[in-house]
C-alpha cells in the first residue's frame, strides 16, 4: 500500500523549492495539476475546484498502487518517478502495458466505465502522485463542455497510442521495435532534434522494457548485441551510447 496518502487541502502552505518563498496550498495545487495536459488552458480558479477531491500519494520503489480487480475511485497524475502498468497471471507471469513518467495520468478510462482496474500499477522508482477523486471530477464535467472535450481528446489519444502498439507488435520486427524505443527515449530525454553522437540511460530494467515491447528478455538482449555488432549502438550497463543517431533512424525498416 502507498506509504502516504494525504488530502492536499489539509496543509495551509508550502515552500516553493525554486524560490524559497511560501505559497498557499491552492497555488501549489494549481502548479501541480497544471503539469497534466488534461488541465492545460484552465485558469487557476478553475483548477482549484478540484482541490477537495485531490490526495497526494507517495510510494517507494516496488510498492503497488493497486491490483487488478481493485475498485477505481479516481485517476492518478504522476508528479515525479516512474509507474509501471501491467497484466499479471495467477502463475506470476507479467506483461508490461506501459511505463509512465512525470506529467502522465492513468486510470481515467476505468473510472468512466465504473469498472475495477484491469491492470496492476507498481512504482519502478520512488514516486509522488496526485489522486483525483471521480466524484468531484464528474461534478466538474457536468458543468463544463470544454473540459469534457479535453477529456474525450485525451482518451482518443490513448486509443491512438494503443492502436500504434498493436500495429508495432503485429507488423514490425523485434529489431525495429527496439530501435523505435531507443529513438523515443532519446527524444523524451533530449530535444528531439539531436544529431551525431548521443547517450541515453534506460529508465528501468531490460526485462521490464522487453515486456513493454512484447519481447522476451533474451530476445531483447540479442537485438542489442546485433545493433552493437552493426556499430549502431554501444551498451554500457543501462547506458546506451549511439555514435550516430541519424544513422540509427535510417536503419528502421
Amino acid at each position: 500500500m502507498p506509504r502516504s496518502a494525504t488530502p492536499v487541502g489539509e496543509r495551509p502552505f508550502h515552500i516553493d523549492p525554486s524560490t524559497g518563498s511560501p505559497v498557499t496550498e491552492l497555488e501549489r495545487l494549481c502548479r501541480l495539476l497544471a503539469r497534466a495536459s488534461l488541465f492545460n488552458g484552465l485558469a487557476c480558479e478553475d483548477i482549484v475546484r478540484f482541490a477537495r477531491g485531490v490526495r497526494e500519494v507517495r510510494v517507494a520503489r516496488g510498492e503497488i498502487l493497486f491490483h487488478r480487480g481493485d475498485p477505481c475511485h479516481g485517476f492518478h497524475l504522476i508528479l515525479d518517478g516512474q509507474i509501471k502498468l501491467a497484466f499479471t497471471s495467477a502463475e506470476g507471469n507479467e506483461k508490461v502495458v506501459d511505463i509512465l513518467y512525470a506529467g502522465r495520468s492513468f486510470g481515467e478510462a476505468v473510472m468512466f466505465m465504473d469498472k475495477p482496474y484491469v491492470v496492476m500499477a507498481q512504482a519502478l522508482t520512488d514516486a509522488t502522485l496526485l489522486h483525483i477523486g471521480k466524484q468531484i471530477f464528474f461534478e466538474e464535467m457536468s458543468g463544463d463542455p470544454v473540459f469534457c472535450r479535453k477529456i474525450i481528446a485525451g482518451l482518443a489519444q490513448r486509443l491512438h497510442l494503443l492502436m500504434a502498439d498493436v500495429e508495432s507488435y503485429s507488423l514490425r520486427s523485434g529489431r525495429d521495435r527496439v530501435v523505435g524505443y531507443l529513438l523515443r527515449e532519446e527524444e523524451r530525454e533530449g530535444d528531439g532534434v539531436s544529431e551525431g553522437a548521443v547517450s541515453l540511460r534506460l529508465p528501468t530494467s531490460k526485462g521490464t522494457i522487453a515486456s513493454r515491447l512484447n519481447l522476451t528478455q533474451e530476445h531483447f538482449s540479442r537485438i542489442l548485441n546485433e545493433l552493437t555488432g552493426a556499430g549502431l549502438i554501444h551498451v554500457e550497463g543501462r547506458t546506451i551510447h549511439i555514435p550516430d543517431i541519424g544513422r540509427l533512424r535510417r536503419s528502421l525498416g
